[in-house]
């Protein structure tokens, strides 16, 4: 067992940011993306923050991670989208 997964007791509260360039559809992808991963998320558990001029949006999404496995594969398609700028 590596020192990095034992940082998380599974399952556990996510919180997730992702940004990326401020686009009207910039919001419907990334949650499409972590909803094909971590299923529906409560509209409350989403945090929308565009900067302070408006060209970027900060997405978090907290949701129940149920492993090391499924945030790496959502990292991964999160990372590979062009759209996405960060993932934290």
């Amino acid at each position: 067992m590596t020192e990095a997964s034992t940082l998380f007791k599974f399952p556990c509260d996510f919180p997730l940011k992702v940004m990326g360039r401020r686009s009207d559809d910039f919001r419907s992808i990334v949650l499409g993306i972590v909803q094909k991963h971590a299923g529906s998320i409560e509209p409350e558990r989403i945090e929308e923050r565009p900067s302070r001029d408006g060209n970027y949006l900060s997405l978090t999404c907290t949701f129940a991670a149920q492993s090391r496995e499924q945030l790496d594969a959502l990292y991964q398609e999160l990372t590979s989208c062009e759209r996405v700028l960060v993932v934290l």
